[in-house]
């Protein structure tokens, strides 16, 4: 299996997936790392110039608009080849747009790429919801 983990340093997670620069993706088998490689991920800067859908503006929830979803489907392109997506905060309109698109996003306490990813493959990692914003 491979996991896609969002980073700046490709050593711990990000707090914040739209802001982190890259993708840490772990190849996983039999408990056991067997491949990593460092992707580029597209972030909040790459769209500077564009608008932003504001909710109080528009009349509905930020991040879900078409714009925003077209915004997170750039940044998903990179890894349409993992199966998950972790990191340690999300806005509601990324997570829902990640799971329509068929990779399961994961927000996590755990710090490190390495441990969350091992955690994941074991089916031990809690998704924390409550942390979407």
């Amino acid at each position: 299996m491979k996991i896609a983990l969002v980073t700046d340093d490709g050593t711990k997670i990000s707090h914040h997936f739209g802001r982190a620069t890259h993708y840490a993706v772990l190849e996983i088998q039999n408990g056991q790392i067997l491949q990593r490689e460092m992707r580029e991920k597209p972030n909040h800067k790459h769209f500077a110039h564009e608008p932003h859908d504001h909710e109080h503006e528009h009349g509905h929830r930020h991040g879900f608009d078409a714009a925003s979803q077209d915004r997170h489907g750039q940044m998903f392109e990179v890894i349409t080849d993992c199966e998950a997506v972790i990191c340690r905060g999300m806005g509601s309109g990324a997570y829902e747009n990640m799971k329509e698109r068929g990779i399961r996003p994961v927000i996590t306490d755990i710090a490190s790429v390495e441990e969350a990813a091992l955690a994941y493959a074991r089916g031990e990692i809690v998704d924390h919801v409550e942390k979407l914003h």
